[in-house]
């Protein structure tokens, strides 16, 4: 038997979640089963929990698109008993039972080993929001931005992504500039390492198609109107990394940005990423990353705590990570 928490659709309950105890032979189908260390509540994790977005596609889920454990039992030839993995996305939490459990059962190409020089609660610490920050850097270094070209904006900047980005540019030498709408934060990103704050309130309302050029690039985790005014605002042969939709699913914008200035708008999957480009964005993680700055970005929770902070998470009231102590 073991603690999870399971969302649950029918006539009578309606949508709900709630923290349960399950019986392992109910765990789906999987060659590898891991005994749970730690998850995390990302803003996905909470739109399945509370149901305000369509996350969920099979049920009963159990939600947690991030998890890092140990190896109980394997048929994969990747992976033996004892072994400690991580695991980010593919459909894990939305289609396959997730990690916000004490034991999941998982397809053992999903996984990659615990990298090196991370323990399970610093990996789950950077999780698919420090994952996606890296694959979004990575795709402006690909693109040619460096550090001499200019200005690096990073929109939703108190959030998991967000921090991330700001921490990975500023130890790279990029010049920040954070967009945040609690500008009582401020302390907490110039930390990180953003030279400058902005309001999102001058992002986030509907724009001009052309704005005065600033942006080198930008690292966006919000779309919609924000997304919109980042592009109109980059400058020519500038980089911009969407990877969220915090805002919104809409895009308002015009093609000005990409026919007259050659902006180039990258889009950042997380989800399905290939596993090969999963451990070089891990690998950069560990040496790019301070890690001393997690205990700045995190705060630990307990499993039965999930269920409650997802409503604070989708409301902006969440700094930062959440990582999940599945056995407290």
């Amino acid at each position: 038997m073991f603690k999870a928490i399971l969302i649950e659709k029918d006539d009578v309950v309606g949508y709900r979640a709630r923290s349960t105890t399950l019986d392992e032979a109910q765990l789906p189908e999987g060659d590898v089963t891991l005994r749970v260390d730690c998850s995390t509540l990302n803003y996905k994790d909470a739109l399945a929990i509370t149901g305000k977005g369509p996350v969920v596609r099979k049920f009963p889920m159990v939600p947690g698109i991030d998890l890092a454990g140990t190896v109980e039992a394997s048929a994969s030839p990747d992976f033996k008993a004892g072994d400690q993995v991580l695991l980010n996305g593919w459909g894990v939490g939305e289609q396959h039972w997730g990690g916000l459990a004490q034991k999941a059962r998982l397809d053992g190409r999903w996984l990659i080993p615990l990298p090196r020089g991370f323990t399970a609660r610093q990996a789950m610490a950077v999780g698919t929001a420090g994952y996606t920050a890296m694959l979004s850097v990575l795709a402006l270094e690909r693109h040619g931005v460096t550090p001499e070209q200019g200005e690096i904006l990073v929109t939703g900047a108190n959030g998991g992504v967000g921090s991330f980005a700001v921490a990975l540019l500023a130890r790279l030498g990029y010049q920040v500039v954070a967009s945040t709408g609690r500008p009582e934060q401020a302390d907490y990103l110039k930390k990180l390492g953003a030279g400058e704050i902005i309001d999102r309130a001058t992002l986030s309302e509907p724009g001009r198609p052309l704005a005065r050029e600033r942006w080198a690039g930008v690292i966006d985790s919000l779309g919609s109107h924000t997304l919109a005014n980042a592009c109109a605002a980059t400058r020519y042969g500038g980089t911009v990394a969407t990877c969220g939709l915090a805002q919104g699913m809409d895009f308002p914008a015009t093609v000005a940005p990409f026919i007259l200035r050659g902006v180039t708008l990258a889009g950042i999957d997380s989800v399905m990423c290939p596993r090969a480009e999963r451990i070089a964005a891990w690998e950069r993680l560990a040496r790019d990353l301070d890690l001393a700055l997690l205990d700045e970005i995190t705060r630990e929770i307990g499993l039965d705590e999930a269920i409650p902070m997802a409503g604070e998470l989708l409301a902006g009231k969440v700094r930062g990570r959440l990582v999940v102590d599945v056995n407290r």
